[in-house]
């Protein structure tokens, strides 16, 4: 099942809830919903190709290490910084930390759709 990112307000969001608990009030059978509601603009700036680029990276990935990531995806911290915080706000992803031997700290990144298809969905 795809997850489908779509354009919408709260009320859109609560309007979906309603006919979820309508179904469920009818006693007929509630299909899963992978739903993520972005805002128009968070869309914009989640379809550009970088961004592309790194969703298509983490698809299928278990965990990736902050400073792999930058190296595979050529871009700066600060840059790979902002991408994942964008991604991590819808949580299409989930970024961690943990200790190293060596008394350091790194960042690990979680992709949190593992295989599934990412559906991107707007009306204008």
């Amino acid at each position: 099942m795809p997850i489908k990112i779509q354009t919408g307000s709260l009320s859109d969001f609560f309007d979906s809830a309603r006919d979820t608990a309508r179904e469920i009030d009818q006693g007929k059978k509630v299909t899963l919903k992978k739903n993520i509601w972005v805002e128009p603009d968070d869309l914009i700036r989640l379809l550009k190709p970088q961004r592309k680029k790194l969703l298509q990276y983490l698809r299928g990935k278990h965990r990736v290490l902050f400073k792999d990531l930058v190296n595979e995806m050529c871009c700066t911290s600060s840059c790979m910084n902002r991408n994942l915080n964008l991604l991590s706000k819808y949580q299409l992803v989930r970024i961690s930390k943990e200790k190293t031997l060596d008394h350091g700290i790194q960042k690990i990144i979680e992709p949190a759709f593992g295989n599934q298809r990412l559906e991107f969905r707007t009306e204008i």
